[in-house]
């Protein structure tokens, strides 16, 4: 695998070589001081250009950064409509295991980027368009406290999806029960980052996808948590339901009691109907 510093040289000297090339930046994790360092770290890069018509007409460029094993492009994809901001990225997953994921933004853009994310290092400045900005930081990331409204909207979606969870498994569809309860699970580990967020204050990330809440909950609450990833048969799924539904349950009241937040009828109604189509909510 090549070294973080022959990939900086490798992105950094076709930026210097190509005149199209004005600004480049990088965002993600490499450029989140707090973030874990290892080798599965993306290089998430964006060249700032004069024009991006002529890279998109012939991808042969992108040979100047290795041999690929697989590479997408967002915005080119018809099955998962691009989110509509004028830039084109390409992320690309090479033979030696590196993976930069490499944005195109057009000049005029910059203005609008550099105030998008905290987390933003420039690594080069051709003609000095770059503001001083603060350090790169994870501050946008970090758990947010949550409003009484969205405490509330966390609970009613949770117990709102329980319903579906149910209701596939009265149907014997277990690939629609299993979608929901992951559902759920988002929910769940929302309203844990809130417990967390109480317990150690909310200026810390817990990471995309919740990915470093392992760090901030007890081993308790971890394998509980992991438990409701179980779901591979009718039986298995109705038994992470209940689990998750008795965490949620126990979490979320503790939240409300230590925001002083009112704490909603989701719970007992939703639990006796779960009970009225079979699910053993106790």
């Amino acid at each position: 695998m090549r070294t973080e510093q022959e990939m900086y040289d490798l992105i950094l000297d076709f930026a210097q070589k190509d005149e199209r090339v004005r600004v480049v930046t990088m965002n993600g994790s490499r450029a989140n001081p707090n973030a874990p360092r290892d080798t599965f770290q993306d290089y998430d890069i964006v060249y700032v250009v004069t024009e991006m018509a002529s890279y998109l007409a012939d991808d042969a460029w992108l040979d100047n950064f290795g041999r690929r094993v697989i590479m997408q492009k967002p915005e080119g994809m018809e099955l998962f409509p691009p989110d509509g901001k004028p830039r084109f990225s390409y992320l690309m997953l090479y033979e030696d295991g590196n993976r930069i994921d490499l944005s195109l933004m057009p000049l005029e853009e910059l203005g609008n980027y550099l105030k998008e994310d905290s987390i933003l290092k420039v690594l080069l400045d051709k003609d000095g368009r770059v503001p001083a900005l603060p350090a790169s930081s994870d501050s946008d990331y970090w758990i947010k406290r949550p409003t009484p409204g969205m405490f509330d909207d966390c609970c009613n979606e949770f117990w709102w999806l329980s319903t579906y969870v149910a209701k596939g498994l009265a149907r014997d569809e277990l690939p629609y029960a299993i979608a929901h309860l992951d559902y759920m699970r988002k929910q769940l580990m929302t309203m844990l980052s809130w417990q967390v967020g109480l317990e150690k204050g909310f200026t810390f990330s817990i990471g995309k996808q919740f990915k470093y809440l392992q760090q901030h909950v007890n081993t308790d609450v971890w394998q509980r948590l992991c438990a409701t990833c179980n779901a591979g048969s009718p039986a298995a799924c109705e038994e992470a339901l209940v689990g998750m539904l008795a965490l949620f349950s126990e979490v979320s009241k503790d939240v409300a009691k230590r925001f002083g937040y009112n704490y909603p009828d989701y719970d007992a109604k939703v639990s006796d109907y779960l009970i009225g189509l079979g699910i053993n909510t106790h």
